[in-house]
């Protein structure tokens, strides 16, 4: 068994070199195929960075009456922080809201001189509630409406919230969400079968350059797997290779990205490549092995029926 193996091998490394140029032709397809699955994974990974990001942008502002008790608020914000469908609940006291209020406008002095001819602070404390998805922000809305519907007329507690004005902007968010993410999943599977179908049709020719030589060794007698074996080993190397040449090609590319990406989504991708090398590496050399030897198998697979 250990003479046979080593036969294979010998076989497959001879085949590969003396079949140069069907061998450099495969291992470009399939290089191709794993910067499909590299780039799609990194694209992925920023589109979901970049939603996530905007996601946090988007919220739910919960404006107290001026009387409200800061103790009744807390409680309130107690029971948001209760619900599944909240994240975070940010409170802002009165004093933090007048002094916000402030900042936004320190350089015009008529709003701050009307400010300093009040008696009291004219802001109420806010909540504002970030959820874990956009769709989730209706069911909070109506938590919200149901709570203040049931406070006492005597003691209000909620002035208001800006849900309704942000509805519009959450709803193209949620249907934008859905959209990229389904067409992104859309794209990668038709360009991966796209490439592997190519992959599979020039290994299939490499192995049509040698159907005479497989002729004659099933005429000697050699069994399937002395037939098979070397083709095996070829597809083997030709996704060891292609995985490694498409790491080399993706590190230098993802490299010059870098600070056009984290301008304009505030992603650093070559961090998040250098540390994600190790899965990278795996996912792109062990899919550029089955892809080789699959193919390898399926191509011989006509040849050893006939």
């Amino acid at each position: 068994m250990l003479t046979s193996l080593k036969r294979v091998f010998r076989s497959g490394f001879i085949g590969f070199w003396r079949n140069a140029f069907v061998s450099f032709t495969a291992i470009l397809v399939i290089t191709i195929t794993l910067l499909v699955v590299g780039g799609s994974i990194l694209f992925k990974e920023t589109l979901t960075v970049s939603l996530i990001q905007i996601q946090n942008k988007v919220d739910i502002n919960v404006y107290m009456v001026t009387s409200a008790d800061e103790p009744a608020v807390l409680a309130l914000k107690g029971e948001i922080e209760q619900l599944p469908e909240v994240r975070e609940v940010v409170y802002t006291s009165r004093e933090d809201a007048l002094a916000a209020f402030r900042a936004r406008h320190e350089n015009d002095d008529t709003i701050l001189n009307a400010l300093d001819e009040l008696d009291e602070n004219p802001l109420g404390a806010s909540l504002a509630i970030r959820a874990r998805e956009t769709s989730q922000y209706e069911g909070i809305a109506a938590f919200l409406r149901e709570h203040q519907e049931n406070e006492s007329p005597e003691e209000p507690l909620i002035y208001g919230t800006n849900f309704n004005q942000n509805k519009v902007a959450i709803d193209k968010l949620t249907n934008i969400i859905a959209s990229v993410e389904r067409t992104t999943y859309i794209l990668m599977i038709i360009l991966v079968l796209a490439s592997v179908l190519i992959a599979f049709n020039t290994i299939r020719l490499a192995i049509y350059t040698a159907r005479e030589e497989i002729q004659v060794m099933r005429l000697v007698g050699a069994s399937n797997m002395q037939i098979r074996g070397p083709f095996v080993v070829e597809g083997m190397m030709y996704g060891v290779i292609a995985g490694i040449v498409a790491l080399l090609i993706l590190y230098p590319t993802v490299r010059w990205l870098q600070d056009p990406i984290s301008r304009y989504f505030d992603f650093d991708i070559f961090r998040y490549f250098v540390g994600a090398f190790p899965m990278l590496f795996l996912i792109l050399l062990g899919s550029g092995i089955v892809l080789g030897v699959t193919s390898s198998v399926l191509a011989i697979a006509r040849y050893l029926r006939t």
